[in-house]
Parts: structure tokens; C-alpha cells; sequence
């Protein structure tokens, strides 16, 4: 008699494991990025030796151009204007007969060499480095006019609003001006200098189409100058009495550190330090009160 047959048990079939996938988090996160990940790039074709070799020679001519290129306006809104005469002015300038207005004054403020701290010689005998050698300016040093004032006895004039690309975004009052203290970037040769926007002139403060558009200088009797710079862009950048330059309007995240960013009430890297020292001071009170809890 045979042997009873064992009970068997269910039978389970062997399963592979999965294999690991990404973490929940990088799938959302793949998800999230879909369609803004970049199509597979096709093989470029095969070039030839003497494709190769002219490929190479014109990166190496590329890569020079860069190493001395200076920035243009196609990483700015601001178009450079080129072969501007530019005359040198400086705050305490007494009137001659090429430039009729004093200079202890300026167009938006009427104690301006008070303001500043004092004569702003520009004899170079007189000068510490691109300050005066007398005193510590409590301006920026590095200072600039432009022929186009924005303010008249009304407030701002009817065109400004139209004309000023940044009119809306620095407006704060009727009769405050949205041209003084603005950057711009004065460039000579190989070397770009950085200023603010102080007064008004030369000769002129109506010259919109120039200042804020694509026209040359209206003409006036010191060689149709377009731009007046202050005696430290002059020794920055070397220039002459009566010189050439290119210059454009910059946004401040535009400018980068330098001697233009050391002085003044004015400045927006002094009071941009200020104000971080002021938080860091207050974090450490902070601290020292929760520590001492």
C-alpha cells in the first residue's frame, strides 16, 4: 500500500525585487522640471581637419577679444554713446568764459560745496590719490553732469515721465529729482569708470534727445561736449582737459567695487554698508540678550 501523499503547502512564485528608483522627492522634483529639460542632442557631423583647425584658430580669437573686452550694451538696456567730448568741472569752480556758472552750486542742491565738504581742487599738487588733499569728501568723489535737468519751478518738467526710462521706479516727490545720484559708466580706452550723476551741463539742461535717446550733443562753444567728469574720473581714466569718451547709464547691481564706492553721504555702496553693520550690531545685541537669558 503506497504511502499517503504529503499535504502540500501553497506554492509562491519567486518574484525579481524592483530595482531601486530615484527618491519620491527627485521624482516630483523631475516631474516639476518635464518639459524645460533640453532635447537630446543629435552627433554633430564630422568635420574635416581644416574645419577643425579654423574652429580652433577662431575660439583662440574669441577667447583674446574677451580677455580685454569691455562690458557692451547687450548685457545692459543702457546703449553706450561714443566719441562724446568730455570736460573736466569740479565742485568750488569759480566761472569762466567757457563754463559762465559757478560751481559751489548745483542744479539740485544749492549748497553743494557744503554738501560736499569743500574746494574739490584739481590740481593734481592738490590731490590724495582721487580725493582732495585737504579734506575727506562727504560725497562721492567720482561725480559727473549731464545736459538735462528734470526739475523746473513746477516740479518735474512734462516730459520727464516720457524721456526718463527709470522715472517711475526712483520717483518720490514732485520737486525731488529721479536724475541726481544716478550711475553711470565713463569709459576710455581699455579702462571703465564709474560715477554718479551730480549736476547739470555742460551749457545746457534740456537736451533730452541726447541724455535719454540716440542724438549727438547739441552744439555749444567748447566743442559740442556732451559730459562734464569730476577731477577723480579724470585721473582714473586719464584724460585730458578736453577729451573723448564713451559713456551709458548703468543700474546699480551693474557696478562693480572700486575707489568710486569708498566715499559719500551719497553713495549707495556706503549707505548699503551701513546698513548691513547696523543689522549685524543688532543681531549681536540680539544674541547677547538670549545668551545672557
Amino acid at each position: 500500500m503506497a504511502a499517503p501523499a504529503k499535504a502540500e503547502g501553497p506554492v509562491f512564485s519567486k518574484k525579481p525585487k524592483p530595482k531601486a528608483g530615484p527618491p519620491s522627492h527627485q521624482i516630483a522634483r523631475d516631474k516639476e522640471a518635464g518639459d524645460s529639460r533640453p532635447p537630446p542632442q543629435k552627433a554633430p557631423p564630422h568635420k574635416s581637419l581644416s574645419q577643425e583647425i579654423a574652429d580652433s584658430r577662431r575660439r583662440v580669437g574669441d577667447l583674446k577679444s574677451q580677455t580685454f573686452k569691455i562690458p557692451t550694451a547687450q548685457i545692459s538696456r543702457f546703449p553706450w554713446k561714443t566719441e562724446i567730448a568730455t570736460t573736466v568741472f569740479w565742485i568750488g569752480e569759480q566761472p569762466t568764459e567757457k563754463n559762465p556758472v559757478p560751481n559751489h552750486m548745483s542744479s539740485w542742491d544749492m549748497q553743494w560745496a557744503t554738501s560736499y565738504g569743500g574746494f574739490d581742487d584739481p590740481d593734481p599738487s592738490a590731490r590724495a590719490g582721487y580725493l582732495p588733499a585737504k579734506f575727506t569728501p562727504q560725497q562721492n568723489p567720482f561725480y559727473v553732469a549731464l545736459p538735462y535737468n528734470d526739475i523746473n519751478a513746477q516740479g518735474h518738467k512734462a516730459e520727464a515721465r516720457e524721456v526718463i526710462p527709470w522715472f517711475k521706479d526712483a520717483y518720490t516727490g514732485r520737486y525731488q529729482s529721479v536724475c541726481k545720484g544716478r550711475w553711470i559708466a565713463i569709459r576710455k580706452g581699455n579702462r571703465v569708470c564709474f560715477a554718479q550723476w551730480e549736476d547739470v551741463g555742460p551749457f545746457r539742461t534740456d537736451d533730452a534727445a541726447y541724455v535719454f535717446g540716440t542724438e549727438r550733443p547739441k552744439p555749444n562753444n567748447n566743442k559740442d561736449a556732451g559730459l562734464d567728469v569730476s577731477p577723480a574720473v579724470r585721473d582714473f581714466l586719464g584724460l585730458s582737459g578736453l577729451d573723448k569718451t564713451d559713456w551709458r547709464f548703468v543700474d546699480f547691481d551693474e557696478v562693480p567695487p572700486g575707489p568710486w564706492a569708498e566715499h559719500g553721504e551719497n553713495n549707495h555702496f556706503v549707505l548699503n554698508r551701513r546698513k548691513a553693520e547696523k543689522k549685524d550690531v543688532a543681531m549681536s545685541r540680539m544674541g547677547a540678550v538670549r545668551g545672557g537669558s
